[in-house]
């Protein structure tokens, strides 16, 4: 069973990140199913590093999306998506480096952090985007 399955309340209706934000969800079901199955390092290491890597990607693109049609939760926004790619990027250093394995608590944390996110944050960004035209 996936630790996180797509619900309809997670739709912003903007159809590229939906599909951003079920990518990000696929990545971080392939890491805790590779976790469970206690896959070795290199594979929790190349979908950690792609999640990373990913998570940039979006956010970039999130954010562009944000400051071409100038919505004004735009500093907020971006605030939040630093300090969890900053998370990101330190679990994914400390993983490489042996100094920090991939439990139960950091999936959780994965979790949490992306749902909250996604039904919090960027809810509220949606109807602002949709209303310029972003679709």
């Amino acid at each position: 069973m996936a630790l996180i399955e797509w619900t309809v309340d997670l739709n912003t209706n903007i159809a590229s990140i939906d599909e951003q934000h079920k990518k990000l969800i696929s990545y971080i079901n392939v890491l805790h199913e590779a976790m469970k199955m206690g896959k070795g390092q290199d594979v929790l290491g190349k979908v950690l590093n792609e999640l990373a890597a990913y998570t940039i990607t979006h956010f970039s693109n999130e954010e562009r999306l944000m400051t071409t049609c100038g919505f004004p939760g735009y500093a907020f926004h971006k605030k939040e998506h630093e300090g969890f790619a900053q998370k990101v990027l330190k679990l994914n250093d400390d993983f490489k480096c042996g100094k920090y394995l991939i439990t139960v608590e950091v999936m959780q944390f994965l979790k949490d952090w992306l749902i909250t996110h996604i039904r919090g944050t960027d809810q509220k960004y949606a109807p602002f985007l949709l209303g310029k035209g972003v679709s």
